[in-house]
């Protein structure tokens, strides 16, 4: 049997109820182990995909929060990685097999029998789900913690473990980077992460959306030129000018409007999560060899990478803070897209 310790936490007991104070179980710091004091806990649309099992597949109780940082406050025996007091991040991923082709390539979230996630995964050491950053503290694999840069402001750099890995993993990928022009769909928790890593990157960035009030803030954020994609004659202007696509929409919208924005070669990628299929027409890919893909976070390796990126140039979200008693409202709020761009969860006010 593993060694527990309860702790106080946020969650839900079932889709239609709301997130209340409970108390969960966390194993005692193993000899690999390190023990995180969360600071700070970014708030993402996963998180209430997963409260509210929009996905299916949620265990309850569901404790939500993949965008964790903190102090550590203790060491398993055999930690070599980290100290006490060090500054860490836990993204959506504490645990993966290891041993399969992509965990071996550093694609840990692909990992073939699956990845264990920070929240709603199968727990390898309890008989419960994993529960996630809506907490005191969590404990976590060394092997599966981030070192956090010392100039970045803590609560500002939450949102990177989660938006920014999932926006910069496929910016790499496709080698985005000066003399190129890259459009980012969609001004929100993920595309305002997505703007300032292309620029930084060194890209003409092109940002889209459907609001023209988003206009001055897409320009803020760092795009060069701003397009209202409900505009025909202007998305018509920018027909087979661009190298790539990052497309950060979780709503249904016409993919093949923008597939035809791009250059012959040109690749879109999907990192939104629409609920219902895309239809994409045969004739948009055809017709210039181009590519619709999709990419899911990075691995361990590649979120150092991007927080050392991160603290390189200066990147964090814009953030509102909260304390842990307004979940719910936030919620709300996410669903009607009242945040610029992420909360985050003051974890002090779990004590209160």
């Amino acid at each position: 049997m593993t060694d527990t310790t309860n702790i106080k936490a946020y969650g839900t007991t079932a889709a239609q109820a709301p997130l209340n104070a409970m108390d969960i179980s966390r194993r005692v710091p193993t000899p690999h182990d390190v023990q995180i004091e969360i600071q700070y806990c970014g708030v993402c649309h996963s998180d209430i995909h997963t409260a509210r099992n929009e996905w299916r597949g949620t265990i309850y109780p569901c404790v939500p929060g993949h965008e964790i940082v903190g102090k550590i406050i203790s060491v398993g025996d055999h930690v070599s990685k980290f100290k006490v007091g060090d500054t860490v991040g836990v993204g959506c991923i504490v645990d993966s097999c290891r041993e399969c082709q992509y965990c071996q390539e550093g694609l840990e979230q692909y990992c073939e029998p699956g990845m264990t996630g920070t929240y709603n995964s199968p727990d390898k050491f309890l008989e419960t789900p994993t529960f996630g950053g809506y907490s005191e503290s969590v404990v976590v694999d060394e092997n599966y913690v981030l070192r956090i840069p010392e100039n970045l402001d803590l609560a500002a750099t939450a949102p990177l473990l989660c938006a920014g890995i999932t926006t910069y993993s496929p910016l790499r990928h496709w080698n985005v980077g000066p003399g190129q022009k890259v459009g980012i769909v969609g001004i929100g928790g993920l595309g305002h992460m997505g703007i300032k890593i292309a620029k930084a990157m060194g890209a003409h960035v092109v940002a889209f959306t459907t609001s023209e009030s988003k206009f001055a803030e897409a320009k803020r954020l760092g795009a060069d030129e701003v397009v209202l994609s409900k505009d025909k004659e202007q998305m018509a202007a920018y027909t087979g000018k661009l190298n790539f696509i990052l497309d950060a929409v979780s709503a249904e919208h016409d993919i093949n409007a923008f597939i035809s924005l791009l250059r012959v070669d040109g690749s879109l990628a999907l990192v939104g999560a629409p609920e219902n299929p895309l239809p994409v027409a045969a004739f948009s890919l055809i017709q210039g060899r181009k590519s619709f893909a999709g990419s899911m976070i990075g691995g361990i390796a590649e979120t150092q990478e991007m927080l050392d990126f991160c603290g390189e140039h200066n990147i964090v979200a814009d953030i509102e803070m909260i304390d842990i008693q307004e979940i719910n409202e936030a919620y709300e709020r996410m669903i009607k897209g009242d945040v610029k761009y992420r909360f985050v969860i003051d974890l002090a006010s779990i004590k209160k």
